[in-house]
């Protein structure tokens, strides 16, 4: 199963910091938000906002990246600084 994170503001929209998902072969993660975004269109939404970033196993990737079963998706929202 792969593991999703949300964190910040996106852990809220998404219920909880942390989701499972079954991945019979891999997926973009771009297929992934739109799987999302079919149960929940405002967490959808949100993740596919230009400034949300996306890490693999801890490595910062692009939206076309492919997730295996087994991996961890991070989804991060804009920081701001001060």
């Amino acid at each position: 199963m792969a593991q999703l994170l949300f964190f910040g503001r996106l852990g809220d929209l998404a219920g909880g910091i942390e989701r499972q998902m079954i991945l019979s072969q891999p997926h973009a993660i771009t297929d992934i938000i739109g799987l999302l975004d079919a149960g929940d269109r405002l967490l959808g939404s949100a993740l596919a906002e230009p400034r949300v970033r996306y890490a693999i196993n801890g490595a910062i990737v692009d939206g076309d990246t492919l997730v295996e079963d087994e991996d961890e998706l991070a989804f991060l929202p804009p920081v701001s600084g001060g």
